[in-house]
Protein backbone atom coordinates (compact mmCIF):
# COMPACT_ATOMS: atom_id res chain seq x y z
CA UNK A 1 0.00 0.00 0.00
CA UNK A 2 2.78 2.43 0.95
CA UNK A 3 4.65 1.59 -2.21
CA UNK A 4 1.60 2.37 -4.35
CA UNK A 5 1.08 5.73 -2.59
CA UNK A 6 4.70 6.72 -3.18
CA UNK A 7 4.45 5.70 -6.82
CA UNK A 8 1.28 7.79 -7.27
CA UNK A 9 2.93 10.81 -5.64
CA UNK A 10 5.92 10.49 -7.96
CA UNK A 11 3.68 10.29 -11.04
CA UNK A 12 1.76 13.41 -9.95
CA UNK A 13 5.00 15.32 -9.37
CA UNK A 14 6.20 14.24 -12.78
CA UNK A 15 3.02 15.53 -14.43
CA UNK A 16 3.32 18.85 -12.59
CA UNK A 17 6.97 19.26 -13.62
CA UNK A 18 6.14 18.49 -17.25
CA UNK A 19 3.30 21.03 -17.21
CA UNK A 20 5.44 23.76 -15.66
CA UNK A 21 8.33 23.11 -18.04
CA UNK A 22 6.08 23.08 -21.08
CA UNK A 23 4.37 26.29 -19.98
CA UNK A 24 7.70 28.01 -19.56
CA UNK A 25 8.80 27.03 -23.04
CA UNK A 26 5.54 27.99 -24.72
CA UNK A 27 5.32 31.35 -22.93
CA UNK A 28 8.98 32.13 -23.47
CA UNK A 29 11.25 34.48 -21.52
CA UNK A 30 10.65 37.52 -23.69
CA UNK A 31 6.87 37.60 -23.73
CA UNK A 32 5.48 40.55 -21.82
CA UNK A 33 1.73 40.94 -21.76
CA UNK A 34 0.70 44.53 -21.24
CA UNK A 35 -2.78 45.96 -21.10
CA UNK A 36 -2.65 49.70 -21.66
CA UNK A 37 -5.54 51.98 -20.93
CA UNK A 38 -6.86 53.91 -23.89
CA UNK A 39 -8.88 56.83 -22.57
CA UNK A 40 -10.09 57.97 -25.98
CA UNK A 41 -11.16 54.57 -27.26
CA UNK A 42 -8.88 55.04 -30.28
CA UNK A 43 -7.21 52.13 -32.03
CA UNK A 44 -3.64 51.59 -30.85
CA UNK A 45 -1.01 50.96 -33.49
CA UNK A 46 1.77 48.44 -32.88
CA UNK A 47 5.05 50.09 -31.94
CA UNK A 48 7.13 47.03 -32.93
CA UNK A 49 10.12 48.43 -31.08
CA UNK A 50 13.20 46.40 -30.21
CA UNK A 51 15.25 47.30 -27.12
CA UNK A 52 18.11 45.13 -28.42
CA UNK A 53 18.57 47.56 -31.34
CA UNK A 54 21.36 49.82 -30.02
CA UNK A 55 21.28 52.18 -33.03
CA UNK A 56 17.56 52.74 -32.46
CA UNK A 57 18.16 53.39 -28.75
CA UNK A 58 20.86 55.94 -29.58
CA UNK A 59 18.51 57.80 -31.90
CA UNK A 60 15.75 57.52 -29.30
CA UNK A 61 18.00 59.04 -26.62
CA UNK A 62 18.74 61.94 -28.98
CA UNK A 63 15.03 62.42 -29.63
CA UNK A 64 14.22 62.30 -25.93
CA UNK A 65 16.69 64.97 -24.83
CA UNK A 66 15.78 67.26 -27.75
CA UNK A 67 11.98 67.00 -27.66
CA UNK A 68 10.95 65.58 -24.26
CA UNK A 69 13.60 66.40 -21.69
CA UNK A 70 12.78 70.11 -21.58
CA UNK A 71 9.53 69.32 -19.74
CA UNK A 72 9.76 65.67 -18.69
CA UNK A 73 12.41 64.01 -16.56
CA UNK A 74 13.61 60.43 -16.28
CA UNK A 75 14.68 60.66 -12.68
CA UNK A 76 15.32 56.96 -12.08
CA UNK A 77 18.04 56.67 -14.74
CA UNK A 78 21.59 58.00 -14.68
CA UNK A 79 23.33 59.54 -17.68
CA UNK A 80 26.39 57.31 -17.37
CA UNK A 81 24.22 54.18 -17.21
CA UNK A 82 22.57 55.20 -20.48
CA UNK A 83 25.98 55.86 -22.03
CA UNK A 84 27.32 52.46 -20.95
CA UNK A 85 24.28 50.55 -22.23
CA UNK A 86 24.14 52.47 -25.52
CA UNK A 87 27.88 52.20 -26.26
CA UNK A 88 28.63 55.92 -25.88
CA UNK A 89 31.87 57.41 -24.58
CA UNK A 90 31.76 60.08 -21.88
CA UNK A 91 32.64 62.74 -24.47
CA UNK A 92 29.80 61.61 -26.74
CA UNK A 93 27.45 61.61 -23.75
CA UNK A 94 28.36 65.18 -22.74
CA UNK A 95 28.27 66.56 -26.28
CA UNK A 96 25.05 64.90 -27.43
CA UNK A 97 22.84 64.17 -24.42
CA UNK A 98 23.81 66.63 -21.67
CA UNK A 99 22.95 70.27 -22.32
CA UNK A 100 22.49 71.74 -18.85
CA UNK A 101 25.85 71.11 -17.19
CA UNK A 102 25.00 67.90 -15.33
CA UNK A 103 27.65 65.43 -14.25
CA UNK A 104 27.65 62.02 -16.02
CA UNK A 105 26.76 60.36 -12.73
CA UNK A 106 23.64 62.51 -12.24
CA UNK A 107 20.07 61.33 -12.64
CA UNK A 108 18.18 62.55 -15.68
CA UNK A 109 16.20 65.28 -13.92
CA UNK A 110 15.20 68.35 -15.88
CA UNK A 111 15.47 71.91 -14.65
CA UNK A 112 11.84 73.00 -15.12
CA UNK A 113 10.39 74.18 -11.78
CA UNK A 114 7.24 72.35 -10.75
CA UNK A 115 5.13 75.50 -10.11
CA UNK A 116 6.03 76.97 -13.51
CA UNK A 117 5.19 73.71 -15.28
CA UNK A 118 1.83 73.52 -13.53
CA UNK A 119 1.06 77.13 -14.47
CA UNK A 120 2.00 76.68 -18.12
CA UNK A 121 0.40 73.28 -18.74
CA UNK A 122 -2.25 73.05 -16.04
CA UNK A 123 -0.33 70.27 -14.32
CA UNK A 124 3.28 69.23 -13.87
CA UNK A 125 4.49 67.04 -16.77
CA UNK A 126 4.97 63.48 -15.47
CA UNK A 127 8.29 61.74 -15.12
CA UNK A 128 8.79 59.32 -18.03
CA UNK A 129 11.07 56.75 -16.41
CA UNK A 130 8.31 54.16 -16.08
CA UNK A 131 5.76 55.43 -18.62
CA UNK A 132 6.36 52.53 -21.02
CA UNK A 133 5.72 49.99 -18.26
CA UNK A 134 2.65 51.86 -17.03
CA UNK A 135 0.98 52.56 -20.38
CA UNK A 136 2.64 50.18 -22.85
CA UNK A 137 4.70 51.00 -25.92
CA UNK A 138 1.73 50.79 -28.30
CA UNK A 139 -0.06 53.47 -26.29
CA UNK A 140 2.88 55.89 -26.41
CA UNK A 141 3.51 55.23 -30.11
CA UNK A 142 -0.14 55.88 -30.99
CA UNK A 143 -0.38 58.90 -28.69
CA UNK A 144 2.58 60.69 -30.29
CA UNK A 145 1.08 60.16 -33.75
CA UNK A 146 -2.50 61.13 -32.95
CA UNK A 147 -2.45 64.90 -32.42
CA UNK A 148 -4.89 66.84 -34.57
CA UNK A 149 -6.02 70.46 -35.02
CA UNK A 150 -8.63 71.61 -32.50
CA UNK A 151 -9.23 75.40 -32.26
CA UNK A 152 -11.23 74.93 -29.06
CA UNK A 153 -8.09 73.91 -27.15
CA UNK A 154 -5.64 76.44 -25.73
CA UNK A 155 -2.78 74.70 -27.52
CA UNK A 156 -4.76 74.49 -30.76
CA UNK A 157 -4.31 70.72 -30.72
CA UNK A 158 -6.06 67.67 -29.30
CA UNK A 159 -5.36 63.95 -29.25
CA UNK A 160 -7.54 60.95 -30.06
CA UNK A 161 -5.72 58.58 -27.70
CA UNK A 162 -5.79 60.99 -24.73
CA UNK A 163 -8.57 63.54 -25.32
CA UNK A 164 -7.95 67.05 -23.93
CA UNK A 165 -4.32 66.29 -23.19
CA UNK A 166 -2.40 69.19 -21.62
CA UNK A 167 0.68 68.34 -23.66
CA UNK A 168 1.17 70.38 -26.85
CA UNK A 169 2.20 68.63 -30.04
CA UNK A 170 5.95 69.17 -29.83
CA UNK A 171 6.52 67.07 -32.96
CA UNK A 172 4.24 69.08 -35.26
CA UNK A 173 7.10 70.43 -37.37
CA UNK A 174 8.32 66.89 -38.06
CA UNK A 175 4.91 65.34 -38.65
CA UNK A 176 3.03 68.32 -40.06
CA UNK A 177 -0.50 69.29 -39.08
CA UNK A 178 -3.46 66.99 -39.54
CA UNK A 179 -7.23 67.12 -39.21
CA UNK A 180 -9.32 64.38 -37.64
CA UNK A 181 -11.90 62.68 -39.84
CA UNK A 182 -15.08 61.34 -38.21
CA UNK A 183 -18.26 59.52 -39.16
CA UNK A 184 -21.50 59.36 -37.22
CA UNK A 185 -22.75 55.95 -36.17
CA UNK A 186 -26.07 55.28 -34.45
CA UNK A 187 -26.07 53.09 -31.35
CA UNK A 188 -28.90 50.74 -30.30
CA UNK A 189 -30.84 53.66 -28.82
CA UNK A 190 -30.61 55.78 -31.95
CA UNK A 191 -28.02 58.18 -30.53
CA UNK A 192 -25.36 59.32 -32.97
CA UNK A 193 -21.81 58.67 -31.85
CA UNK A 194 -18.86 60.08 -33.71
CA UNK A 195 -16.05 57.68 -34.50
CA UNK A 196 -12.61 58.64 -35.75
CA UNK A 197 -11.82 57.12 -39.14
CA UNK A 198 -8.39 58.64 -39.65
CA UNK A 199 -6.53 61.86 -40.29
CA UNK A 200 -6.19 64.20 -43.27
CA UNK A 201 -2.93 66.05 -43.82
CA UNK A 202 -3.26 69.84 -43.64
CA UNK A 203 0.40 70.84 -43.89
CA UNK A 204 3.43 68.70 -44.62
CA UNK A 205 6.09 68.07 -42.03
CA UNK A 206 9.85 68.03 -42.49
CA UNK A 207 9.83 64.21 -42.33
CA UNK A 208 8.01 61.77 -44.58
CA UNK A 209 5.41 59.50 -42.99
CA UNK A 210 7.86 56.58 -42.92
CA UNK A 211 10.63 58.73 -41.42
CA UNK A 212 8.29 60.15 -38.79
CA UNK A 213 7.07 56.67 -37.83
CA UNK A 214 10.68 55.59 -37.35
CA UNK A 215 11.39 58.73 -35.32
CA UNK A 216 8.50 57.94 -32.97
CA UNK A 217 9.43 54.25 -32.83
CA UNK A 218 13.00 55.13 -31.79
CA UNK A 219 11.69 57.46 -29.09
CA UNK A 220 9.34 54.79 -27.77
CA UNK A 221 12.19 52.29 -27.86
CA UNK A 222 14.28 54.51 -25.60
CA UNK A 223 11.37 54.97 -23.18
CA UNK A 224 10.89 51.20 -23.13
CA UNK A 225 14.60 50.75 -22.37
CA UNK A 226 14.74 53.23 -19.45
CA UNK A 227 11.67 51.56 -17.92
CA UNK A 228 13.82 48.44 -17.38
CA UNK A 229 17.46 48.83 -18.49
CA UNK A 230 18.18 45.18 -17.60
CA UNK A 231 15.43 43.64 -19.72
CA UNK A 232 17.71 42.51 -22.56
CA UNK A 233 20.06 40.77 -20.14
CA UNK A 234 17.08 39.35 -18.26
CA UNK A 235 15.67 37.77 -21.40
CA UNK A 236 19.03 36.26 -22.33
CA UNK A 237 19.45 34.90 -18.80
CA UNK A 238 15.88 33.55 -18.88
CA UNK A 239 16.62 31.56 -22.03
CA UNK A 240 19.74 30.05 -20.43
CA UNK A 241 17.82 29.14 -17.27
CA UNK A 242 15.05 27.44 -19.26
CA UNK A 243 17.61 25.50 -21.29
CA UNK A 244 19.27 24.34 -18.06
CA UNK A 245 15.91 23.28 -16.60
CA UNK A 246 15.07 21.35 -19.75
CA UNK A 247 18.37 19.43 -19.67
CA UNK A 248 18.12 18.92 -15.90
CA UNK A 249 14.59 17.56 -16.31
CA UNK A 250 15.92 14.91 -18.71
CA UNK A 251 18.59 13.77 -16.25
CA UNK A 252 16.12 13.84 -13.35
CA UNK A 253 13.58 11.79 -15.29
CA UNK A 254 16.05 9.06 -16.23
CA UNK A 255 17.43 9.02 -12.68
CA UNK A 256 13.90 8.52 -11.40
CA UNK A 257 13.44 5.66 -13.86
CA UNK A 258 16.59 3.99 -12.54
CA UNK A 259 15.59 4.39 -8.88
CA UNK A 260 12.04 3.12 -9.32
CA UNK A 261 12.49 0.52 -12.03
CA UNK A 262 11.86 -2.38 -9.62
CA UNK A 263 8.65 -0.87 -8.19
CA UNK A 264 5.46 -2.03 -9.89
Amino acid sequence: MLTEMLADMLVNKKKLLVAVTASAFFVGPGLVVSASANEGGAHLEKANNDVANIASLQRGARNFVNYCYGCHSAQYVRFNRVAADLGLTEDQLIQNLMFTGERPSDLMKNAMPGPDAARWFGRQPPDLSLIARAKGTDYIYSFLKSFYLDPSRSTGMNNTVLPNASMPNVLWELQGLQRKEEVGKADEHGNIEKQTTGFTEVTKGTLSEEEFNQFVRDTVNFLDYIGEPMQTQRRKLGSSVLLFLFIFFGFAYYLKQEYWKDIK
